[in-house]
């Protein structure tokens, strides 16, 4: 029987995010950089790192509601961008979601007296997390007052709280999207890492391809390394600007061999259910995360977002939900520049 493949959108960083007007529905923009948007009656999470107890930068937002589901949905994922903290970046980059129900964010607009038929016209029971993925609005961020820290989240020392300047994120569909691009780049940076290793990237994928799991694990780590590697950069090799990779419970593209971290994943804390993957961040990502004036920075190679399968959320919870991430540390580094 054929397998299904999940869908996979693309985020792609799109145009800057310019002034500060006011209005509500700036959480429903997808974005990097900036300052975290709050749902309506659900605090924005203002994390601290582990290590520095200093506030976290925000990385990415991302508006994801699901299919059939009626809440508004929204991840968020911070990382410390201080060279002290690069050391154990496990402990310095968080993913929170926060989600509320559209008659909420309705009656929130009418309380307000706002008017504003074209945002939010249809419910989730109607439209697939695709669709409204794809015909996000862009919209302003709201730059605010940070509200209160939610418990366990800690204490931030007195600092500013540093920012990557903010783009919009657009999306594309994966298979759409690679019709159009030539691999002619990426068979250019396969040849270079083969040349530099001294391996014959072909014969590892087809020795890969023909294996039935388990039966070649045990041969040389570098080996089986070099393998995922040629498989996540074949993949990507369609479209090398891609920042995020979001295909709710689908699989991730592994850059290295997975770890325990990824075969014995934490359960959600509030209801004990599974996590699944959501999305990842990609190696593009890291060269657009740039800061005013601060010099910040992060590194990674990809970052694999797991979220709650059952997308729990209490009846009038306040306060943004902490889900688990993965980091994958970039084998060359270089190729990506």
């Amino acid at each position: 029987m054929a397998v299904v493949r999940k869908p996979v959108l693309l985020g792609l960083r799109d145009t800057a995010v310019h002034g500060c007007p006011t209005g509500l529905g700036a959480w429903t923009a997808s974005k990097l950089g900036g300052v975290p948007d709050a749902l309506p009656a659900v605090a924005a999470p203002r994390p601290v790192c582990e290590l520095c107890r200093q506030p976290l930068a925000l990385v990415v937002q991302v508006y994801c509601p699901l299919e059939g589901s009626p809440f508004h949905r929204l991840l968020h994922v911070f990382a410390c961008p201080r060279p002290g903290c690069a050391s154990c970046r496990a402990r310095s980059w968080k993913v929170f979601r926060s989600q509320c129900l559209q008659i909420r964010e309705k009656e929130t607009q009418d309380a307000q007296v706002i008017s504003d038929f074209g945002n939010d016209s249809s419910s989730a029971k109607d439209r697939d997390w695709t669709a409204q993925l794809q015909d996000l609005r862009l919209q302003h961020t709201v730059p605010g007052a940070a509200p209160a820290v939610p418990p366990g989240e800690g204490v931030a020392l007195p600092s500013v709280v540093p920012q990557f300047l903010p783009y919009y994120i657009c999306v594309v569909d994966e298979d759409d999207y690679r019709d159009f691009v030539s691999l002619d780049h990426a068979q250019s940076l396969l040849r270079e890492y083969q040349q530099r290793e001294g391996t014959d990237m072909e014969q590892l994928l087809s020795h890969s391809l023909s294996s039935d799991g388990d039966e070649k694990y045990e041969k040389t780590i570098i080996k089986s390394g070099d393998k995922m590697f040629y498989k996540f950069m074949k993949r990507i090799a369609a479209c090398q600007e891609q920042i995020l990779r979001y295909s709710w419970s689908g699989e991730p593209l592994f850059l290295t061999c997975p770890t325990s971290e990824v075969t014995e994943l934490p359960a959600c804390s509030h209801c004990g259910i599974r996590r699944i993957f959501e999305f990842q961040l990609m190696p593009a990502l890291v060269s657009m995360l740039r800061s005013a004036n601060l010099g910040l920075s992060v590194e990674f190679g990809t970052i694999l977002i797991y979220t709650c399968e059952k997308s729990c959320w209490p009846q009038n919870h306040q306060t943004p939900m902490e889900e688990f991430c993965v980091i994958q540390e970039d084998p060359d580094e270089l190729l990506f520049k």
